[in-house]
C-alpha cells in the first residue's frame, strides 16, 4: 500500500475471519493507527493474537467507529498532511464469502471519505461504483481503490509460463483459508535471507495489498485466469530465481475450484506446498463437505498440475493456529508430513526453512 498509516475495518471478524487484516498487519509496511471492530471495541490487537503472531504484529487500539480511530490517532483532524501523524486511509480488512458490502459498514467507510481518507478495499463490490461513495470521494478530493478490479488487457494463456528461467513454486491448500497466502511470504522471507533472489506472485486481494501488484484472479473472466498469472509470471520470471504464486482456494472447493485450476496451469509450477490447517475436516462455509485424505490431495494437484508441466508436491505447510501447545503442534506437523512423505512445518510458529530446503533440494533455483 501506498498509504503512511491507516485504520483497518474488520467488525465482528477480528481476528479469525480477517485474514486481509492480518495479512497486511503481518506482512504489510503501513502503520495501523487503529483496528475497527464492534464486538471488540476497548480492547487492543495483541490481546486477541497467540503469542507467535503477537511477535510478528504491532499492536494497536480496537475502536467502535472510523471517528473514534481519526480522534485517537490525532485529535479531532487526524487526516495525515494536517499537523498530525493522523490517518491517511481506511482499509476493509475483512471479505465475506461472496465478496460482497454490508450495509452496516457505510458510516464508516462515508465517515473516512468526509474526513479526506482514502477507502482501499479487497471486494467484489466496487467503491467506485457506489453512487455515494463515489460523489462523496470526488467532492472531498480522495481516491476509492477497489484492488479486484483487473486492468484491461487479460488475455488466455498462451502455455508459456514454464519457459522463464526462474524455478516456480505454488502453494495449493486443501481448504480456503488455511494459509496458503502466509506460507507463500514465509518461503519468500526465508529464501532471501538465504541469498536466494525470491518473489511473491499475488493473486488475491491480500498479496496485491502488501507487494504493491499482482492480478486478482478470482475477479478476472474465467478464460482469462490462466492467462492472468501467466502474465505476471512472465513479467517477473527473468528477473528473479525463485517465483512463489500465491495459490487460492482448493481443487476440491464447491465453488472456487476453477480459480484454483487457472493459477495451477496458468503458472506451470515446477514444484508444489500443500498447506492445511491442524483440525480442518470439512470446507469452511459448505460444512456438509468433508474434506478428503491427504493423499488424494496428492494425487490430483500433481495429475492436474503435470497435465501442462511437470510438478510434484516437495513440501506441507500446516497452520497449527488452534493448537496452544507446541508439542501437540509438532506431533500435527509431524502427521502431516508422514501423510505427504514429505518435509513439512508450520511456517509462522516453527519458521519456513524446511521447505525452502525442500525447494532448493528437489528444483534447485538456477
Amino acid at each position: 500500500m501506498k498509504h503512511e498509516r491507516i485504520a483497518i475495518l474488520a467488525h465482528g471478524r477480528f481476528p479469525e475471519r480477517a485474514k486481509t487484516a492480518i495479512g497486511v498487519m503481518r506482512y504489510g509496511d503501513t502503520e495501523v493507527a487503529a483496528v475497527l471492530d464492534r464486538e471488540t471495541a476497548g480492547s487492543r490487537v495483541h490481546d486477541h493474537l497467540t503469542e507467535t503472531d503477537a511477535a510478528r504484529i504491532d499492536d494497536a487500539p480496537i475502536v467502535e467507529s472510523f471517528p473514534e480511530a481519526l480522534e485517537m490517532a490525532s485529535g479531532e483532524d487526524g487526516r495525515k498532511g494536517d499537523g498530525g501523524s493522523g490517518i491517511d486511509a481506511l482499509l476493509v480488512g475483512i471479505a465475506p464469502i461472496g465478496g460482497g458490502f454490508e450495509e452496516s459498514w457505510r458510516p464508516d467507510v462515508r465517515a473516512a471519505i468526509e474526513a479526506g481518507c482514502d477507502v482501499v478495499a479487497g471486494l467484489h463490490y466496487f467503491l467506485n461504483d457506489d453512487e455515494e461513495f463515489a460523489r462523496l470521494a470526488a467532492e472531498s478530493g480522495v481516491d476509492l481503490y477497489d484492488v479486484r478490479d483487473p486492468h484491461e488487457g487479460i488475455g488466455v494463456a498462451d502455455g508459456a509460463a514454464g519457459d522463464v528461467d526462474a524455478t516456480v513454486v505454488c502453494t495449493v491448500g486443501t481448504d480456503c483459508s488455511v494459509g496458503k497466502m502466509t506460507t507463500t511470504m514465509e518461503i519468500v522471507e526465508v529464501a532471501r535471507e538465504r541469498g536466494i533472489d525470491a518473489a511473491v506472485v499475488p493473486t488475491g486481494q491480500t498479496g496485491i495489498l502488501i507487494e504493491g501488484w499482482g492480478n486478482p484472479i478470482d475477479r478476472v473472466v474465467a478464460d482469462f485466469a490462466a492467462g492472468a498469472v501467466e502474465e505476471m509470471v512472465m513479467e517477473r520470471g527473468d528477473e528473479h530465481d525463485l517465483l512463489v504464486v500465491e495459490g487460492q482456494g482448493s481443487i476440491v472447493h464447491p465453488a472456487y475450484s476453477p480459480v484454483t485450476c487457472g493459477i495451477l496451469h496458468g503458472a506451470m509450477p515446477d514444484a508444489l506446498v500443500l498447506c492445511d490447517e491442524a483440525g480442518r475436516d470439512v470446507i469452511h462455509g459448505y460444512e456438509r463437505f468433508e474434506l478428503p485424505p491427504i493423499d488424494e490431495y496428492v494425487d490430483l494437484y500433481e495429475s492436474l498440475g503435470s497435465a501442462v508441466h511437470d510438478c510434484s508436491i516437495v513440501a506441507g505447510a500446516l497452520n497449527t493456529r488452534t493448537i496452544e501447545d507446541d508439542d501437540r503442534a509438532r506431533k500435527a506437523v509431524s502427521a502431516l508430513g508422514d501423510d505427504l512423505h514429505a518435509p513439512t512445518t508450520d511456517p509462522v510458529r516453527f519458521g519456513a526453512d524446511p521447505i525452502v530446503e525442500a525447494i532448493v533440494s528437489e528444483v534447485p533455483p538456477e
